[in-house]
Formats: C-alpha cells, structure tokens, sequence
C-alpha cells in the first residue's frame, strides 16, 4: 500500500501505456482513474477530487500544457505532473513555470514517477496535519479535560456525531459550546460539506427570518437581490443555531416546521425548496423553565433535543483551569514573541482559584491582557483587573484590620497575609465537609469540585486525615 491514500488520474492517448501505468500504480495502493485526452480528463475532475494529475504533454484534443493551464484556472485542489518524451523536455520546464509540481520522462524506470508521488503524498499528509492543528488552535483545546464530566460528554458527542440526530448542546456563555458544535461536525458524515453558523440573538427578529430563510428580490424594502439563507447553505452539511433560546414564538413556529419536513421558502416565493441539513443548537438559557412560562415551545424543545450535551462552566472543572492557563501563555506569547513568561506565585494561585463568570472565555481575554502588560516576561499583581486585584489585597506582607480574633469560630486567624487567611478557610472548610461525609471522599471532592487526588494533596498538604 501507498504510504498515504491518494486519488490520482492518468491521462494519455495511448492506450496501452496509461493501462499498463494504472496496474503500476493501483499495485502500490493508489486509487487510479484514467482518461484518453484533457478534455476528458476535464469531465472526470468536475465530478470528483483527484490528488494528483499524471498528465501526456502531447495528446490530440486537448493536451497537458493546456490541461495544466485548465486545472490552474479552476483552481483545483490537485498537483500536476507532465508525462514528456526526450525530444520535449524544454516544453516540460515550461509546464513547471506554469504551475506543474515536476515532469518525468516517458519510458524511464517508473520508480522515477513513484518517488514523486510519494513526495506530493508527504506534502499533502503535513499539509492536512497542519490544516488539524490549526483547527486546534482555533478552539478545540476547550475540548481536552482531566474532568470526568468533560470526558463522558465527549464520548457522547463522539457517538451521537455518527448520526445524523438533531442535538442540543447546553452551557453557559463562554464554555466551548460553538466550539462543540463545530467538533461534532468534523466528526460526521458531513464534515466535507458547510458548516454554518448562525448566533440567534445576535441579529433583530425581523433579519433573523431572512437570515435562516433567505429572500426574494423585492420580498421586502431594501431586497434588491435575491439572498440564499442558513438552511440552503448548509445543505449536505450542518446548521448550528447558537443562542436558540429567546427567538420569538412566531419565528419557532416556522423552525419547527423547517426542521421537521426539511423544506423551506425563501420570503417572497411560494416554491418549496428541500434541504438536507443536520441540527445543532445550542442556548444559555433553562429551556424547560421557558417551556413553563410560555417562551418557548414544547414540540420545538423536544424536535431539536433528540440528544442534549451539556458543557459544564470553568468552575466545575477547576482541574483544567492550569492546562488552559498553559496554553493560552504559550499561544499569545508565540504571536507578541514573548518568552519565559513568569508569574509572580500569588497571581497564578488568584488565576486558579478565580470563578470565571465568563468561563474560558474570560480567561483567555485575561491571559491576553496579562501577557500584554509584562514587563520582560514577568507577569505582577498591578497586571490584574480590578475585580480580581482584590483577591490580592494585603498579600504583600502587611497585617489585614482587626484584633487578631479568630473568625466565627471556624479557627481561621484573620490577622496575617490573604494567602495566609485563604488556606487556613480553606483548611477549616475541608475539615468540615469531611466530619459531615467522614465515609465518603468522593463526596466530598464533589462538593469542592476537585477530583480525588486533587482532594488528596490538600490532606497532605494541611496535615489532615
């Protein structure tokens, strides 16, 4: 087999020579199509995607150099190489300038053209592996979890993304549900096809409607051309609706029949249009309470919720808190060109024991913002936002206010540092939830939201048993 799995097409007039190089190819693993000129070889990559062009220069009707210049003009995804006799090889290099990855000459050792095929199918594996990490750049990060929550989750979505079953993904702003979405797709049948994105309260109500629909010229005041919505552009491929919940009754109505009979009409036209789509939704908002009040309908909940994912917030994944932390310094300071990023011990202990009402999100804007303001690669306490300074306040050494008292009995001193003041509330109410669950570790980790070896250190580290 062929190190990479590739596609390619013969072309040549002769007959017995581009028979006898489709055996010399298909034995080494290669998927092989053959045609007899450029004009055929023309018909065949309209109707499919081929990874390489093994291409005559000389052929009656259309030939390579003309080929070439074809598949250039259409921009196919494709590589060319020129097939040329000795009598030619200047015309060949001409081929080169004109965009052919390399020639190879006709009756030399066929090891000569499978060498190069091996190079373009190296080129185009690092080029997909590229095109992957790029796409993890882009968010799939979110995805990665030491959380038991976040790792079933994700084998849910692994399996429900192999059907083509309409899903709803829960969570708060800022958790990864988008990013989610996009991870289900990818893993499809689909993922060849559009994936189109669509945020429902980003847009008025009126708009939204031509958005997912699309318009006639003249369906409406300022409709001066016909618009292709979100349902026919993502046919063949997925629709995610972010923020589903709050759209009006009215345009629910209409989804709901959208999504149940997979037909449509633009506005402005009474022709039924189909579209093959798959659903995926998603909203911030408890959709069963608005079921309650009358703000979104029941028939709708249950048509888009055949599987419900839900994306648990930082705070209940207090694990991943570092791993993000890690990677967002290592991405922002590879684009600022910022190296051996440090953080001053009690700015990293406030970065991983902070909320995050704005989940990763907020603690991506916030590593950005730090690795903005460093100075020679030190990030300090005066870096933080207000909101999260506080947290700081009195670490430096000095004495809090007050007497020295302990705290409402808990045992906590309230004289000393914050960090000092913080590890002994956090003691205290560790040794509390254990007399209230002595049997039981695993609820108590639960209750902190901290897995068991995490909950593990803390005893060694305060001395607990």
């Amino acid at each position: 087999m062929a190190r990479d799995y590739m596609r390619i097409l013969v072309v040549d007039d002769e007959q017995n020579y581009r028979d006898v190089l489709k055996m010399i190819l298909t034995a080494k693993g290669y998927d092989v199509d053959t045609a007899g000129n450029g004009q055929e070889a023309l018909e065949l990559l309209e109707k499919a995607a081929y990874d390489v062009v093994v291409s005559d220069l000389k052929m009656p009707v259309m030939d390579g150099y003309a080929l070439l210049q074809q598949i250039r003009q259409r921009q196919y995804d494709t590589e060319v190489i020129i097939l040329t006799a000795f009598g030619t090889i200047e015309k060949a290099v001409e081929t080169m300038k004109a965009g052919a990855y390399t020639y190879v000459t006709k009756g030399n050792d066929p090891e000569e053209l499978l060498i190069e095929l091996e190079k373009i199918g190296e080129i185009r594996r690092m080029s997909r592996d590229n095109r992957m990490l790029r796409e993890k750049m882009v968010g799939d990060y979110m995805l990665e979890s030491r959380n038991d929550q976040v790792n079933q989750m994700m084998r849910l979505a692994q399996r429900a993304a192999a059907s083509d079953s309409n899903i709803l993904i829960l969570g708060e702003s800022g958790c990864g549900k988008e990013v989610l979405a996009s991870f289900i797709h990818r893993q499809s049948s689909r993922c060849r096809e559009n994936f189109m994105e669509l945020n429902c309260q980003s847009i008025s109500e009126s708009i939204l409607e031509s958005e997912l629909f699309g318009h006639e010229k003249g369906a409406f005041t300022g409709a001066d051309k016909r618009r292709i919505g979100y349902f026919e552009s993502s046919d063949g491929g997925t629709l995610f609706l972010d923020e589903i919940g709050g759209i009006s009754l009215n345009l629910q109505s209409k989804l709901l029949r959208a999504i149940e009979n997979k037909k449509i009409y633009r506005l402005g036209s009474s022709n039924q249009i189909s579209v093959d789509f798959r659903l995926i939704t998603a909203t911030n908002r408890d959709l069963k309470r608005d079921m309650e009040e009358g703000l979104f309908r029941s028939d709708l909940f249950y048509r888009i919720s055949t599987i419900v994912l839900e994306v648990p917030p930082l705070r209940r994944r207090r694990e991943d808190i570092p791993l993000f932390i890690d990677y967002f310094v290592r991405k922002f300071g590879f684009e600022m060109k910022k190296e051996n990023i440090r953080f001053d011990p009690e700015v990293r202990q406030v970065l991983e024991s902070y909320d995050y009402p704005g989940n990763i999100r907020e603690l991506k804007n916030l590593i950005e913002r730090l690795l903005v303001l460093s100075d020679r690669g030190e990030i300090r306490a005066e870096y933080l936002p207000m909101d999260m300074a506080k947290y700081l306040d009195g670490a430096a050494g000095g004495k809090a206010s007050g007497s020295g008292a302990k705290a409402d009995g808990s045992g906590v001193d309230f004289a000393g540092s914050l960090r000092e003041y913080r590890a002994q509330a956090e003691k205290a109410y560790i040794q509390q939830l254990i007399l209230q669950h002595p049997e039981d570790m695993n609820r108590v980790a639960e209750i902190l939201s901290i897995s068991r070896r995490q909950l593990f250190n803390k005893l060694v580290e305060y001395g607990l048993k």
